[in-house]
């Protein structure tokens, strides 16, 4: 509904702007002016508010998510960097001929 308040709005707006004379036809430039917009509105590619928080709620997610593996691979790379440092080049030639 709220859309439709600011259609008429808008339109009221229009009106208001309109010179006395043309506002004698009020109610056929309100239906002209109303379909207008209407269509215009209709070709632009809108979301609704409800629609549009939907998405940034689940892109907040996912921003969280992506943030939280990020941090795992961290520590995953840091404890192999750490286990391949501790390793002594000796072990490493014995590993290699066995």
């Amino acid at each position: 509904m709220s859309n439709a308040w600011r259609l008429d709005e808008i339109t009221k707006a229009i009106m208001d702007a309109l010179p006395a004379d043309t506002r004698q036809l009020t109610h056929d430039v309100q239906k002209n002016i109303r379909a207008a917009i209407s269509a215009a509105l209709a070709r632009l590619d809108l979301v609704t508010r409800e629609e549009f928080d939907v998405q940034a709620a689940l892109l907040a997610r996912t921003r969280t998510r992506l943030e939280e593996m990020e941090e795992r691979v961290a520590k995953l790379e840091a404890a192999t960097a750490k286990a391949s440092a501790g390793a002594s080049p000796k072990s490493k030639a014995r590993k290699k001929t066995r």
